[in-house]
């Protein structure tokens, strides 16, 4: 059997005949002469530098904000209006940390998705509750707290070297502008605006040589700027985006999500078989025997209606086993190999079959693991014009499986994300994706154009914990 490891030819490397080569050294030191001098005039400095600004007034009023509505409420609580009001003040944490991520987003490109939304329980005791124990309007609060902190004072730190910089930097300007006199403890007077104890920058070397001190500090300060900004990116991203638990909520809802769709879609599939398949024959072979019945009564013959009957009732017995069959296939009472290897014998491509699991998986597992393969040698057939196929059935893990399905087609199939329509299909690669996530589970594509294309699904041996 080919190995499911095979992979499209690797192309001949050719190399280069050898001649001069390039000094790397001396290419890295102009690269970085140039990023040095760029960096001032680049976009992200200017954002950084807007961030800062922005983050530091938002600072002084979420400093009264914390002081007033925070303060103001805690202090109304001892009255039954103020618990009311407390719970809206908490709430506005939401409001705040919503402001922080747009912000962070926009001028810092930081990505920072969405917290779940506030779910209420029903009544006012609920929603109180609710607002009380609503951890993304805590972390946002304290995320308020630290930038009330960092944004006002290391804040208030960067923007006044700014100034200082700035002013540095076109102090010869204003040199030579302004008449300042300043006199020494001898009496000597100094046209300077400046002076380090008895040294005086009066002279035109040493005021150009100063201002040339906040050119450079003009240069320095984009590095200034995105290690400030550096810890407001990290703060954000810990405490006003979703945590893992909140990832896991999201899943599960998904996953439940997903399984009612598909336990939908199979109703309504078993409902049309049934109704435009079998109830139809069904209803065929009462009618059949209700004439021969008649013919019997009248001393007729209607050994040919109870034969047709006969053959009808066979006929609606075998699709109430493929039925069966679809919602449960009888082969996987053996287990998950015997399953897929009437699988592979069935498709009309030749299947190359490998299974090796030292524990069987639990039923909702191999359920997963055959309509999986299923669906996805349907797939092949249909579409990836293939000649071969292997599926490979192997352990991931102390406590994994994995489920590889490879083709030689054309390639070019899209990933679960890529797909149009719904981002969430009950059919397809998505639906697959969805119900690997249901037990834990992942789904991965490998298609290049051309070829070949393998899908792997891991799922846990024992479903989700």
């Amino acid at each position: 059997m080919e190995d499911m490891s095979e992979t499209a030819a690797v192309p001949t490397l050719s190399f280069d005949p050898p001649g001069p080569q390039p000094n790397p050294r001396g290419s890295g030191a102009r690269d970085a002469l140039i990023t040095f001098l760029a960096t001032p005039f680049r976009a992200r400095t200017w954002k950084e530098f807007a961030y800062l600004i922005i983050v530091f007034v938002l600072g002084g009023l979420a400093a009264l904000y914390l002081f007033l509505a925070i303060g103001v409420s805690v202090y109304l609580s001892l009255f039954v209006i103020g618990v009311p009001l407390l719970a809206v003040m908490l709430l506005g944490g939401r409001v705040w940390g919503k402001v922080y991520r747009v912000l962070g987003a926009v001028l810092l490109d930081a990505a920072l998705p969405e917290p779940p939304p506030f779910t209420p329980r029903p009544g006012l005791i609920g929603w109180l509750r609710s607002a009380f124990t609503d951890r993304t309007s805590w972390r946002a609060l304290l995320f308020l707290l630290v930038e009330v902190l960092f944004g006002l004072i290391i804040g208030y730190g960067v923007l006044m070297i700014v100034a200082i910089t700035a002013l540095v930097a076109v102090s010869p300007i204003l040199w030579a502008t302004r008449n300042t006199v300043n006199v020494d403890a001898q009496g000597v007077p100094h046209h300077s605006m400046v002076q380090f104890g008895d040294y005086y920058l009066d002279t035109w070397p040493r005021v150009l040589g100063f201002g040339a001190v906040g050119v450079l500090g003009f240069f320095l300060l984009p590095w200034l700027f995105r290690g400030v900004c550096l810890p407001h990116r990290l703060l954000s991203r810990w405490l006003l985006t979703p945590t893992a638990r909140d990832h896991q909520l999201a899943e599960l809802r998904e996953s439940r999500r997903v399984a009612v769709d598909d336990a939908a879609a199979t109703l309504r599939r078993l409902e049309r078989d049934l109704h435009d398949g079998t109830q139809a024959r069904l209803v065929s072979i009462a009618m059949m025997l209700g004439r021969a019945e008649e013919r019997m009564a009248t001393g007729g013959d209607a050994i040919e209606l109870i034969t047709l009957a006969r053959t009808g009732s066979k006929e609606a017995l075998a699709e109430l086993r493929e039925l069966v069959r679809g919602i449960h296939p009888p082969a996987l009472e053996l287990g998950l190999e015997p399953a897929l290897e009437t699988l592979a014998a069935r498709c009309a491509i030749p299947v190359e079959l490998r299974v090796l699991l030292p524990v069987r998986p639990s039923p909702a597992i191999e359920a997963i693991a055959y309509f999986s393969v299923a669906e996805l040698l349907t797939n092949v057939v249909k579409h990836a014009a293939a000649t071969r196929i292997w599926v490979a059935v192997l352990p991931a893990g102390e406590d994994g499986l994995s489920v590889a399905v490879r083709d030689n087609g054309q390639g070019g199939v899209l990933q679960p994300a890529e797909l149009p329509g719904e981002a969430v299909a009950v059919g397809g690669l998505s639906g697959l994706a969805q119900r690997a996530r249901s037990v834990d589970g992942s789904l991965f594509v490998d298609s290049p154009v051309g070829g070949p294309t393998l899908v792997t699904l891991v799922l846990p041996i024992a479903g989700p914990r």
